[in-house]
């Protein structure tokens, strides 16, 4: 690492931490030639996969996308910032790791309402509402029976069958 004072190549490491949250390290560094300080941080630089829309075309990954659907399910809801960069953080991990070169909208809808059942059940039909297309009052009405009885079993057998329909 170059220092950022005098421009000498080579720099130590004094201290070096792990940032749990945002997956970086982060380093205390000085400069071998004028004993300057500083800190750097280091982070992976993964690729999301090409998302695949559902008239086949594809686009970039957009965390901002999704952001923003998210947030709108979230609108006016009672959840702490850290849960939802939590979930944020949950759902762009997984899109991150889902191994394939493409991700389908439908694979990152369900992505998103993993976490979203797990955060809040009303942001949760918020976003279901607008994914699963929601034609009727019964839609909404099974989606919330499966929600009194059973949370995460029933739940993802009916999520699962109203997507295929």
């Amino acid at each position: 690492m170059r220092c950022p004072f005098c421009g000498e190549p080579e720099t130590k490491v004094i201290d070096s931490r792990l940032s749990s949250d945002t997956n970086t390290i982060k380093r205390r560094r000085e400069c071998t030639s004028c004993h300057a300080r500083f800190n750097t941080s280091e982070q992976s630089d993964l690729a999301y996969p090409r998302v695949i829309k559902s008239d086949k075309s594809s686009e970039l990954f957009s965390e901002e996308k999704i952001k923003a659907g998210v947030n709108i399910a979230l609108e006016k809801r009672i959840n702490t910032i850290d849960d939802i960069n939590k979930t944020f953080s949950n759902i762009f991990t997984k899109c991150l790791t889902h191994g394939d070169k493409e991700l389908s909208t439908s694979d990152i809808g369900k992505i998103v309402m993993d976490e979203l059942l797990n955060l809040d059940h009303v942001a949760y039909l918020r976003f279901a509402s607008v994914y699963l297309n929601f034609e009727n009052k019964d839609s909404f009405r099974k989606v919330i029976d499966n929600l009194d009885k059973d949370l995460s079993p029933n739940m993802k057998k009916l999520q699962k069958k109203l997507i295929d329909e």
